[in-house]
């Protein structure tokens, strides 16, 4: 049953995206094609750019010491994105710029949990000296 609504869902979104299409073009006019058409040139230079980048951006993530899934997922998001971006429709639009717009998506850069809150703090060792020297 469950698996009826998901099929149903993704069915339904094409038509959603067309309703929505119809509904601002008649509310701002011939302005949606060229954000159509934006949107769309902006969804494929993300893929290009995100399709050069994935691979610096793994191996500084495995160099810094940092979980590569985080790298991956940032990737695959920023992908989601412009696919979404190229998908004509303001549904998919939407949706892709929360992708974009959600902490962490460009590095997966999240605070390590095993480095220490306050980095300017030097270790070591000190002795009190008694007053009377320093004078």
């Amino acid at each position: 049953m469950r698996f009826g609504w998901i099929v149903l869902l993704f069915l339904s979104f094409p038509v959603l995206e067309a309703i929505g299409i119809f509904w601002v073009a008649s509310v701002i006019g011939g302005w949606v094609l060229l954000w159509l058409l934006l949107a769309a040139v902006a969804g494929i230079l993300l893929i290009r750019a995100e399709h050069v980048v994935w691979g610096p951006r793994l191996l500084f993530s495995l160099q810094s010491g940092a979980h590569p899934l985080a790298s991956l997922f940032a990737s695959g998001r920023i992908l989601l994105a412009g696919g979404l971006l190229v998908f004509p429709g303001f549904i998919s639009d939407v949706i892709a710029l929360v992708l974009l717009l959600t902490p962490g998506t460009w590095a997966g850069r999240r605070k390590d949990p095993l480095r220490p809150a306050n980095d300017d703090v030097l270790e070591g060792e000190f002795k009190r000296e008694p007053d009377d020297l320093l004078r």
